[in-house]
């Protein structure tokens, strides 16, 4: 194969293989430790995108939202992630705390076929938070 057409079959399968992660997906629904809520997380274009599927237990509004014409909507369906892209060992994207009202960037990975490390990070990543989410599904 000639130079030019292995260098052309190269960059046609680079967005394929930045989006292939070795190791487990975290497509599926998950519940949050405190187990008052279950998370569905599916593919969204190149990344990632995780909605409230359940409430289990606690408020069911989402009281916290900065634009208070959302505070009454149910938060089934509301959108925690968007677009978590491939980054090193996980993705990276935004995270929105319906706890707390605030979208803070935000990283998923993979511990183990059924567990999902979540951390929410304000100032650069200089301060983190993270939860440990178990497989439903």
């Amino acid at each position: 194969m000639r130079p030019v057409r292995l260098a052309a079959l190269f960059l046609a399968c680079a967005p394929a293989a930045a989006f292939a992660q070795a190791g487990p997906q975290p497509a599926g629904t998950w519940l949050t430790p405190a187990g008052d809520s279950q998370i569905r997380i599916s593919r969204c274009g190149a990344g990632y995108c995780g909605t409230i599927a359940k409430v289990l237990a606690g408020e069911t509004r989402d009281v916290h939202n900065p634009d208070a014409g959302l505070r009454t909507r149910s938060l089934v369906g509301v959108a925690l992630t968007r677009d978590m892209r491939p980054a090193g060992e996980g993705w990276e994207g935004s995270l929105y705390n319906f706890r707390d009202g605030r979208t803070y960037s935000g990283k998923l990975a993979m511990k183990g076929p059924n567990v999902l490390e979540l951390s929410g990070c304000v100032l650069g990543g200089l301060i983190c938070k993270k939860q440990m989410w178990t497989r439903v599904d």
